[in-house]
């Protein structure tokens, strides 16, 4: 039993990474920022300069990219990268 309550960790870390990388591709096409730059504690607005304008549309794209519905009043309270992971990973 707590090996298989060890894989299934292992494999919601990897996929938390997929997830990560994928989101931070998307991010490099709102925000001149370098992919290596965007770590999962880095604030959308404050560290990487994101407008709410560029917020929305980003998450608009992951709608899209993820084929996903984003809730804006849950979004809204997104405030860093692995804010947004967590999130995702739950729909």
């Amino acid at each position: 039993m707590a090996e298989l309550y060890r894989l299934d960790r292992i494999m919601q870390r990897k996929a938390g990474v997929a997830m990560f990388e994928k989101l931070a591709d998307i991010i490099t096409n709102y925000v001149e920022v370098k992919k290596e730059d965007i770590k999962p504690e880095s604030r959308f607005m404050e560290d990487l300069g994101f407008s709410s304008f560029d917020f929305m549309s980003m998450l608009g794209e992951v709608e899209e990219e993820l084929d996903i519905e984003i809730n804006p009043e849950e979004a809204a309270d997104i405030r860093t990268v692995q804010e947004a992971v967590d999130y995702l990973e739950k729909l």
